[in-house]
């Protein structure tokens, strides 16, 4: 069988496939087998007649025809392979020579992934949060601790910011209770915004026995009508935190000093902020080479990867017992939001995916066996599969060179931050030795959420989600 390649406009190839009439003739021999096996011909059992006797009774045609439909996809698969050709549609296939006898010859126009450029992807300038622990986030840490050992007492000056009110606040668009936002004896934190900014700014030096309506504006932007809001202040209370002594530190934590308190703290944020700069790391070099493609992704990858987010969504939900219309109620979206949502990521992690094939071809990175096969057991593992299993299913579909892909955009990937410029917040240079976690360190265990977490799986593409959400 022989392949040429010829560049066609629209990002398209036209291969040309010639198959001699010796090959095809295989295809042909496997035809009559599969035809014998259902014809039922007199003096023979099922699958035994001979192939010249069909071929008489039957006509040359019929097997031919047989032939080309199953043979042809073998043969547009074995192109794609011996020409290195990265299809990433389904191809337009006419038979141009020996739809009756003969060699078969066939063109197979396919559109193909595109190769971006991304000037400047070696000098990338990435800002992290400060990796370094400072008395103020000790401070900021304390104070939430104290926080939670504060108690509610009543007063009866005018409210302000961080106090607590009991309120009943109901809303209503055109006359009828809006849901969420109707509820009796509803505590409520001055300054939290936790409904909507207008409410704080309403129970400012509210007191007692006052009664607030004013309008808000829609969460839906398609709704060109305002919500009334109707709130009477029920109670005022202010927290009361505990002073900051030994006496405290011993009944909030396991330690004996405030002094000990502060360095269980500082250790824990010497854990944590390390390996947040790390992520953040990621994501910003994944954003900042994002920047650099100026090129427009194909609709039909950017097509595929929204459903793929579609369908990795609806699993995500379906674990936790829930469906698309219950997110989408519980989230206040419409579907055309959560369209244009997964639009919007799908567009930028086709971009990233482009421009991290593009660092890794210019710079000839190239995944190792051992590098494959680490992967396939990072997999196995996520997925509680053994990897000779995982291997072998990823053969049978072709997989392998995917598999490839993958490992070497994440070669990129880790090649990108190991040279990109890191700054902090104000533009300072960050050393990246203070971006690991101290040795000897067990790794902390806190509550205090990560800035920007993401799931190492996938991670360009997901880096790209978090970006457009």
């Amino acid at each position: 069988m022989r392949t040429t390649v010829e560049p066609l406009e629209g990002n398209r190839v036209k291969l040309v496939v010639e198959v001699d009439e010796a090959e095809f003739d295989k295809a042909l021999d496997a035809a009559f087998r599969r035809i014998a096996r259902e014809a039922r011909v007199p003096g023979f059992r099922p699958g035994r007649a001979p192939r010249r006797l069909l071929e008489a009774r039957l006509g040359a045609g019929v097997a031919r025809e047989e032939a080309l439909r199953e043979a042809l996809p073998e043969y547009y698969d074995q192109a794609l392979a011996d020409s290195a050709v990265d299809a990433i549609a389904s191809p337009e296939i006419d038979i141009t020579a020996g739809k009756d006898e003969g060699a078969v010859v066939f063109d197979a126009v396919v559109e193909v992934r595109p190769k971006v450029a991304v000037p400047g992807y070696d000098h990338l300038r990435v800002t992290v949060p400060n990796p370094r622990v400072s008395e103020e986030e000790v401070d900021a840490q304390l104070e939430r601790l104290r926080a939670q050992f504060g108690e509610l007492s009543v007063v009866s000056r005018p409210a302000r910011d961080r106090d607590h009110l009991t309120i009943d606040i109901a809303g209503s668009l055109g006359g009828e209770p809006v849901e969420g936002l109707t509820a009796d004896d509803y505590l409520y934190e001055v300054g939290s915004e936790a409904i909507v900014p207008e409410l704080d700014d309403q129970l400012r030096g509210a007191k007692v026995g006052d009664i607030l309506v004013f309008d808000v504006e829609h969460p839906d932007p398609d709704e060109h009508r305002r919500i009334s809001l109707r709130v009477l202040v029920k109670e005022v209370k202010e927290k009361i935190l505990p002073d900051v002594d030994d006496e405290w530190a011993n009944e909030a934590s396991e330690f004996d000093t405030v002094a000990e308190l502060r360095d269980h703290l500082r250790g824990r944020l010497a854990d944590i902020k390390p390996a947040q700069s790390r992520v953040a790391l990621e994501e910003g070099t994944i954003s900042a080479l994002i920047d650099l493609v100026d090129d427009e992704p194909p609709e039909t990858l950017v097509d595929a990867e929204i459903r793929r987010q579609a369908e990795l969504l609806a699993f995500r939900l379906q674990s936790q017992g829930m469906s698309i219309e219950d997110y989408l109620a519980k989230t206040g979206r419409s579907g055309e939001e959560l369209e244009a949502q997964l639009r919007s990521r799908s567009y930028e992690a086709v971009k990233a995916d482009l421009a991290l094939r593009a660092v890794a071809a210019a710079e000839s990175i190239e995944a190792s066996d051992a590098e494959i096969d680490a992967e396939i057991h990072r997999l196995a593992h996520q997925m509680g599969e053994k990897p000779a299993v995982l291997r072998r299913r990823f053969e049978r579909a072709d997989q392998l060179q995917a598999i490839r892909s993958d490992a070497e955009k994440a070669l990129a990937l880790a090649w990108l931050t190991e040279r990109a410029e890191i700054v902090d917040e104000e533009g300072r240079p960050v050393d990246r030795s203070d971006l690991e976690t101290p040795a000897n360190d067990e790794p902390a265990t806190t509550d205090e959420p990560a800035t920007d977490g993401t799931d190492t799986d996938h991670h360009q593409v997901e880096i790209a989600e978090e970006r457009s959400a």
